[in-house]
């Protein structure tokens, strides 16, 4: 964010860290996803479901503007970050991606010892304060610290794989956002390594806001506050559009929703 007004303004909003409003999101001349509608509570974890092909990893990428990294991919309607259109010309995308934080569906560390990989981000971003300290909170962050402070100059990719996932997230609180994107953080991982990021979820809460696209209705259940459930609908040209159907409290979508599409998602009926 560049100028001095939108880096204050940023403060202004704390319950509500995000407001869509009516956004849509563009392939070139093709909608992925119309219409949503959704607010994003901070400290709180925020799940996205619903079937392959509805929009839940396309509007995740638009909180910190990755779909930006697309050819032909634009956004109509607005996002606000504690108030600030991220999408106005005056904010700068590094800059929101440094608060903004992601991990992706399969682990990426990079060829890199264990170290390098969490200094990395925090070395770029001009970081200031001792690295050491850095790198064993951030570790300790990721409940990590434990199982590689004795080997923290070998590779990141030699790490099993939940142990790399935690990695990529202690990489991603090293740069210390205020949000963090997972999409899809356990797909790859086996249960036992699933059960701990879920478990890591929960501690990071406290000082972080989450948003988490998932196909596990199991795992929107046990880690998520709010659940939002998007499908999709055919067009006449024979794509797919996504659109959201209904967001709530977590334990509402699945013990009473408002929509029947909803309620035969949960139950396994479809999707």
């Amino acid at each position: 964010m560049q100028s001095q007004q939108s880096q204050s303004s940023l403060a202004i909003e704390t319950e509500r860290v995000f407001h869509v409003q009516d956004t849509g999101y563009y392939y070139g001349s093709n909608l992925a996803v119309r219409g949503v509608n959704l607010e994003i509570p901070g400290n709180k974890i925020t799940a996205f479901i619903g079937p392959s092909g509805c929009g839940k990893s396309t509007v995740l990428r638009c909180f910190n503007r990755l779909n930006d990294l697309i050819p032909s991919a634009h956004i109509k309607g607005r996002i606000t970050y504690r108030g600030v259109d991220i999408y106005d010309k005056r904010v700068d995308p590094i800059e929101l991606r440094r608060r903004i934080g992601m991990v992706f569906q399969k682990p990426n560390p990079f060829p890199k010892s264990i170290y390098d990989n969490i200094a990395f981000g925090a070395r770029i971003n001009g970081y200031q304060g001792d690295m050491d300290e850095l790198i064993e909170r951030s570790l300790k962050g990721a409940a990590l610290w434990e199982e590689v402070k004795d080997k923290l100059q070998d590779s990141g990719l030699s790490l099993s794989g939940g142990q790399q996932q935690r990695l990529c997230i202690a990489r991603a609180i090293a740069i210390e956002p205020e949000v963090i994107l997972m999409d899809e953080p356990c797909s790859a991982l086996d249960p036992i390594s699933t059960l701990k990021i879920e478990e890591l979820m929960h501690e990071l809460k406290e000082n972080y806001t989450i948003i988490i696209v998932t196909h596990n209705m199991q795992q929107a259940s046990r880690v998520s506050d709010k659940t939002a459930f998007f499908n999709a609908e055919a067009t006449e040209k024979g794509g797919k559009v996504g659109y959201l159907v209904e967001v709530d409290d977590t334990q509402k979508i699945f013990s009473n929703p408002q929509q029947e599409q909803t309620r035969d998602y949960v139950s396994g009926r479809f999707g």
